[in-house]
């Protein structure tokens, strides 16, 4: 079965994440740099058939630079890879669930600071992780 790709999109990095072959577990896959996210995404796709990439975007009543970023994105998302379906999750609140979830860990403050990517792939996870609930509530 193919996978599943999350993207949490930001101006400096973007945080992927992937669900395993069944769809059931949402992973932490890798953080990118914004510039190099295409070339990323084409070589992951040559390797793993991917079903749909699920984007975190803000609260659509929300209409700020961010978003018309992320807007942006999309669109390249959309004309490079027009047979891969994309579907939208809010991405409210993911960043701090991701610190939440590396306080919780024990990551210490030098560490987080050092490793600043691991936010990003964790805010993925979330996102992914709640596209996969969502969508089992609908099913």
């Amino acid at each position: 079965m193919p996978r599943v790709l999350a993207i949490d999109y930001g101006s400096k990095r973007v945080g992927l994440a992937v669900t395993d072959n069944e769809q059931i577990i949402a992973t932490a896959l890798e953080t990118v740099s914004t510039s190099e996210i295409f070339d990323f995404l084409e070589k992951y796709l040559q390797k793993e058939p991917v079903e749909a990439f699920v984007i975190g975007k803000p609260n659509a009543s929300i209409q700020n630079e961010r978003t018309l970023a992320i807007e942006g994105f999309v669109s390249k998302v959309q004309s490079k890879f027009p047979q891969i379906p994309i579907f939208f999750v809010d991405e409210s609140f993911t960043s701090k669930m991701a610190m939440q979830t590396m306080l919780s860990a024990g990551s210490k403050k030098k560490d987080r600071r050092k490793e600043s990517g691991n936010l990003d792939k964790i805010s993925a996870t979330i996102i992914l992780q709640d596209f996969l609930e969502q969508r089992k509530l609908t099913r």
